[in-house]
């Protein structure tokens, strides 16, 4: 579920999988849980957040076809009346996105949630299908995945093969123990003497760098310092050895549900956009280009926020700070020189 384009996308997607001991460590095979989501939902609704093991508030939603947004899908869609699903979430996972039930086999998430949301609106069974990043782009490539609803980030560069239809600001966040005062408003002045984590080799830890920078100058100190994995992170949290964890919002939502009411909480302390400050950064389901597809989907999308299963959604997950106003079709995405 990385949301940029080369490895540096790990910080917004599959590094922060480590999120979690309690995930399972496989994910469904090819082939998902389709079947299983089309017999254990009544007609008319979807269940989100269900075998989420504590990552969301299971929360059924009425959700049908809309019949003029259906009408706009490719007839060959229409014809096969199934979205094949992609998610890129191979082997690990990463809560609260995608990752295996508490059933150890069901492939459970924002993102595959969503997706059963939207072919529900298009009338479509869903079938979802589980790959390891680079092979997800393999099978919306070869035409075996319809559209991938994996945390992907709109970039410039992957609208040269790739249709959009944004549902989710791809923000980055703050954690502070829940006992901090402090918050961050967006200006890193805010970060003058601190000490902050930070994901080795991520899009976080370019900015957080760039912020350093800027204070050194200032004659400001910002110390950066580096954990081997995000239960180290959290140790260090907790003992008061850094200050702050800036990571991929989501794992941070998912942690600050997880810790709640224990000697060990957290919240969210302000986020920022993953694409900078000039950008909103978007997670948008991603089609292969000219497909077709991406303007029902957003069709869809904005059906659910119109009628409210979209904030639902997002609340079942603890993400309402990512709502977007309505679904774009290929909005301003990360300019490639930002990737």
């Amino acid at each position: 579920m990385r949301s940029h384009l080369s490895r540096r996308g790990l910080l917004r997607g599959i590094t922060a999988a480590t999120a979690s001991a309690t995930l399972a460590t496989g994910l469904a095979a090819c082939g998902g849980d389709g079947d299983a989501a089309a017999t254990t939902d009544a007609a008319g609704s979807v269940t989100v957040g269900r075998l989420s093991n504590g990552a969301a508030e299971q929360t059924t939603l009425k959700v049908g076809e809309v019949k003029s947004i259906s009408a706009q899908l490719p007839a060959s869609v229409r014809r096969s009346g199934k979205l094949t699903i992609g998610v890129g979430a191979l082997p690990a996972g990463f809560a609260p996105l995608a990752f295996v039930g508490s059933d150890q086999k069901t492939l459970t998430g924002t993102e595959p949630d969503l997706g059963r949301l939207v072919a529900a609106v298009l009338g479509l069974k869903p079938e979802i299908s589980d790959f390891t990043w680079e092979n997800l782009f393999v099978g919306i490539d070869s035409g075996k995945v319809d559209v991938a609803f994996s945390n992907v980030t709109d970039t410039e560069e992957r609208k040269k093969k790739y249709e959009f239809a944004s549902y989710r600001k791809d923000n980055l966040g703050f954690e502070v123990p829940r006992s901090s005062t402090w918050n961050f408003d967006g200006d890193y002045a805010r970060l003058a003497g601190l000490t902050v984590a930070v994901g080795s080799g991520t899009n976080q830890e370019k900015i957080l760098l760039e912020w350093q920078k800027k204070l050194r100058s200032q004659g400001k100190r910002l110390t950066v310092t580096y954990y081997p994995d995000r239960n180290a992170t959290y140790l260090a949290l907790d003992s008061g050895r850094i200050d702050a964890f800036f990571g991929p919002n989501p794992g941070i939502a998912y942690n600050v549900a997880r810790t709640a009411g224990t000697p060990k909480a957290t919240r969210g302390a302000g986020t920022f956009s993953g694409a900078g400050e000039t950008l909103q950064g978007l997670i948008a389901a991603a089609a292969r280009k000219d497909s077709g597809l991406a303007k029902p989907i957003a069709a869809a999308v904005d059906h659910l926020i119109e009628n409210g299963q979209y904030a639902k959604w997002l609340a079942a997950y603890h993400l309402s700070d990512e709502a977007v106003a309505r679904s774009e079709v290929n909005p301003p995405g990360l300019p490639a020189d930002n990737s």
